[in-house]
């Protein structure tokens, strides 16, 4: 219990982490304020590569808000984020993506009518070329089969990649929105909630694409609230109270009444 209470742990001191790994993602002192209300208060964490991240806490916590921080919805008001030990400046999510840090949401912000290959490449679409020159019009063969590739990879599966994706199951759609983010990133994937409207099956579907993506040496960092399920699934958590990361520790071992007195208990510590 004692080692559930310890804030900042660092690498030595966290028996489940080898003291070599270098974070993918690292945040040290994050702040962000909307208005009067602080959302974050001085939030550290560490994502590491071929690892699943749990961000857990309460509600209100600042879970999804460290994460957009991440990603590059929000600019924070201080502190540092770091990529593979160098610090960046990341004020939007074009910067992010530029840096390999993809983020999946609960609602996919998917287009419902396009297919899926051109979901997976909205907004970086493929170009027919020839002659030497751009020919304006949309490569769809080539894009069909890098979507192919990715989906394979981590062995989602789909009727057709030329359906529209408003066709498929929810279970399908948020697998396709996760090899998305595989596909193009680099570093670290946050996924936001992933599950929270699906049912069992189609549950199992994603988190084996999460599985997948994190075998592929991404950092992923999930936030959620099922507990139980972290517990089991994730490599580590990270444990949010009151805008900052109160504990970190490897998910082996722990116990639910643990977490959750920590979750409820547990104060940043200011040292």
């Amino acid at each position: 219990m004692e080692k559930l209470l310890e804030a900042d742990i660092t690498e030595a001191d966290d028996p489940g982490l080898e003291s070599t790994a270098q974070p993918v993602i690292e945040t040290r002192g994050i702040t962000k304020s909307f208005g009067h209300v602080e959302a974050l208060r001085g939030a550290s964490l560490r994502a590491y590569p071929g690892e699943v991240l749990a961000l857990i806490g309460d509600n209100g916590a600042g879970k999804s808000t460290l994460a957009n921080v991440i990603a590059g919805v929000h600019a924070s008001d201080g502190g540092e984020l770091l990529l593979r030990g160098n610090s960046v400046d990341v004020a939007s999510v074009r910067q992010a993506r530029e840096l390999g840090i993809e983020i999946v949401y609960q609602d996919l912000a998917q287009a419902p009518d396009l297919t899926v290959s051109q979901n997976f490449f909205f907004g970086r679409e493929l170009l027919v070329r020839g002659f030497g020159r751009i020919l304006g019009k949309l490569d769809e063969q080539s894009m069909r089969q890098r979507t192919k590739e990715a989906m394979t990879l981590l062995g989602a599966q789909v009727p057709s990649l030329t359906v529209p994706v408003s066709a498929l199951s929810g279970g399908q759609r948020q697998a396709i929105a996760v090899a998305r983010a595989v596909m193009w990133a680099k570093a670290a994937i946050i996924m936001d909630e992933p599950t929270a409207a699906l049912g069992t099956k189609q549950t199992a579907m994603v988190y084996d694409a999460v599985r997948a993506a994190a075998d592929r040496g991404l950092a992923v960092i999930l936030v959620s609230h099922d507990i139980p399920k972290m517990i089991e699934f994730a490599d580590r958590m990270a444990i949010m109270r009151h805008g900052a990361v109160v504990s970190q520790m490897p998910t082996d071992g722990l116990e639910l009444v643990d977490v959750l007195t920590t979750m409820l208990t547990a104060q940043k510590d200011e040292a």
